[in-house]
């Protein structure tokens, strides 16, 4: 019979040895983000059947390769989760390199499909496919990483990022099928359609994210 919560002890390891580390993240892979990763991840193993332990610790993990950049932060990520010895008390070998290689696929950018079932779980718990939070994170990271550009250049690259990932068009993929996210991109890809409302949604966001 599978478990439908975590081990207690790997819990009580995460929560204080490793979810503490994205404090120093910017605010689009704050702890905010990671616990909404790790509730999402959740639910989908009830779908999917999926050992709940390893998704659990995959979640936690996946944006730890934040600490560099974000570019090739996947890739860090699977690293830093397998040379973590700290694993081993609750994991196997075989089922560290899994999780290894479910880091690396969470990716959103990533053209093939997650080398394993729980890969494709944390890439999709990993898509915060909410209108809102979609429009706020990437007014964050721009704000964040940009912060040189005035309020009509982070419009620019604000409108430029939707459409390249979430327009119909975009990069972004989903790897379950009939999940929650699908109806939500939907009406994201709806509101890029419309430039006048996407734009009165940035204006609402940009002042309250940078005032």
């Amino acid at each position: 019979m599978l478990a439908n919560t975590p081990s207690l002890d790997l819990v009580e390891f995460i929560e204080t040895q490793i979810l503490p580390q994205y404090a120093s993240f910017d605010r689009a892979h704050n702890m905010e983000h990671v616990t909404r990763v790790i509730r999402r991840s959740m639910e989908l193993v009830k779908t999917t059947g999926a050992d709940i332990n390893m998704a659990y610790a995959i979640a936690a993990y996946h944006d730890l390769g934040m600490c560099g950049h974000r570019a090739d932060h996947h890739i860090r990520g699977g690293k830093i989760l397998a040379a973590d010895t700290r694993l081993r008390k609750w994991f196997s070998p075989e089922q560290i390199k899994i999780m290894k290689e479910a880091v690396e696929d969470h990716r959103a950018s990533a053209s093939r499909a997650p080398r394993s079932i729980y890969g494709k779980i944390v890439a999709e718990a990993d898509r915060d496919i909410d209108t809102q939070i979609v429009i706020r994170r990437t007014i964050q990271y721009g704000l964040s990483n940009y912060p040189e550009l005035d309020k009509e250049g982070q419009w620019q690259r604000f409108k430029e990022h939707l459409d390249n990932k979430y327009s119909k068009d975009g990069y972004i993929r989903l790897w379950i099928p009939n999940s929650p996210n699908a109806i939500k991109l939907n009406e994201l890809r709806n509101l890029i359609a419309q430039p006048d409302k996407l734009r009165e949604a940035f204006e609402r966001i940009f002042t309250e994210e940078s005032t």
